[in-house]
């Protein structure tokens, strides 16, 4: 009996944090909506155009099949939904743009990738931010490089040997972020390793991690920014960082 007045309160206070995480979300998807509003100038009219063209889809349907009060509220959730889809692809396509072309740019995208995808960043680079990313994944091993082609391939081809010794005959793939011929570009780059095909299992995937982090323990690459830098941070500051935490 004394455990019930515990159980109470602890359901309180758990129903207390769902309802501050949902306002906080809620929050956080409104800042999100007025500052994309006020960069992208399609945004309202691409919401409100898909939002009314699916409403008036399901409207002429209902009236032909006699299904109207069915289907119109059908139709108003999914014009809802769809123009949500709209935002949050004008919201990606936004944060992709100005990320590109930025030293770190390709480690963030890797970092924010849906799946079971194990990422190491900057596992080899140069002080010019130039940077090779490794990835474990149902592929195998995905070496993704960013910087400058004539550096990223002598780099690409070091570490492709490197691990080759320990990685047995786990395929190995190669990859340069850009925007250049033979290159993926920044906003694809989920796609693309998205559409390898599937090599290994969950299993060999553990133990290939394993041993890659023993290996780049012994030789870790140099640090680049977790993300994007900022556009007004000053290249020459950040390459002398990056050759003080070399040495």
């Amino acid at each position: 009996m004394a455990k019930a007045p515990d159980s109470k309160e602890a359901k309180a206070a758990a129903k207390a944090a769902r309802k501050k995480a949902s306002r906080e979300r809620r929050s956080q998807l409104w800042q999100a909506f007025n500052m994309q509003r006020r960069e992208d100038k399609w945004l309202l009219p691409l919401m409100i155009g898909s939002l009314l063209g699916v409403i008036a889809l399901f409207t002429v349907l209902g009236i032909v099949f006699g299904l109207l009060l069915f289907l119109l509220p059908l139709g108003i959730l999914l014009g809802i939904l769809v123009a949500f889809i709209v935002f949050g692809r004008r919201v990606q396509s936004t944060v992709f743009a100005r990320a590109e072309g930025q030293a770190g740019a390709a480690g963030w995208a890797l970092d924010n990738m849906r799946g079971a995808w194990r990422v190491k960043q900057a596992v080899t680079g140069t002080a010019h931010l130039d940077a090779v990313h490794r990835v474990i994944g149902k592929p195998g091993v995905i070496l993704v490089a960013e910087g400058a082609p004539s550096r990223v391939k002598s780099l690409l081809a070091q570490e492709k040997k490197k691990i080759a010794r320990v990685v047995g005959d786990t395929p190995i793939y190669d990859v340069v972020v850009g925007n250049d011929e033979g290159q993926v570009p920044l906003k694809q780059l989920e796609k693309f390793l998205n559409k390898l095909p599937r090599n290994i299992d969950t299993k060999r995937m553990d133990a290939l991690e394993s041993r890659l982090s023993a290996l780049g323990g012994r030789q870790a690459g140099p640090r680049v920014p977790k993300g994007p830098m900022p556009a007004g941070a000053k290249m020459r500051n950040v390459q002398r960082a990056a050759r003080k935490r070399g040495a």
